[in-house]
């Protein structure tokens, strides 16, 4: 039996200062299209298992994806937690971010400028089938792992 799923709403990142984040994925062409309210009723906070909170965020749209890909970029205030996101890409849950890219390259270059953390160097994936997709991960600046792809 399957669930009436239709495709991805959102991906929720969230980050230690909201300003400083929206500046970056900017950066990487996402653009914000609608604020978070900074307080909600007791059923959203119960609905997303958390008491009553304060948050600052917002929705960000990457401009001419097709399918859409939109980000939940949420600052939590209150109740809040700083810890990093996690130590490494093998723990459990979702561990990154992969978005298409026509031009790997030019980005590194562009990341490489804005001081970007790099994981590793690109890389090929070998399809068996000619050339594989090149890739490159990074992190944003709270130390959320981002990768670009780019098909082969």
């Amino acid at each position: 039996m399957a669930l009436n799923v239709t495709g991805l709403v959102h991906v929720n990142i969230n980050v230690s200062d909201f300003e400083r984040s929206r500046r970056f994925y900017e950066a990487l062409g996402f653009r914000l299209f609608w604020m978070v309210p900074p307080t909600n009723t007791a059923e959203v906070a119960a609905a997303v298992g958390m008491p009553p909170y304060e948050v600052r965020g917002g929705l960000m749209r990457l401009e001419g994806a097709d399918p859409p890909l939109v980000i939940d970029l949420l600052e939590w205030r209150s109740p809040r937690d700083d810890a990093p996101p996690y130590p490494h890409l093998f723990h459990r849950g979702i561990a990154r971010l992969a978005m298409a890219t026509r031009n790997l390259v030019a980005d590194i270059e562009t990341l490489a400028a804005l001081g970007v953390e790099f994981v590793g160097p690109p890389a090929r994936v070998e399809t068996g089938g000619g050339r594989g997709p090149k890739f490159v991960c990074f992190k944003d600046p709270d130390g959320t792992v981002l990768e670009l792809v780019e098909q082969g």
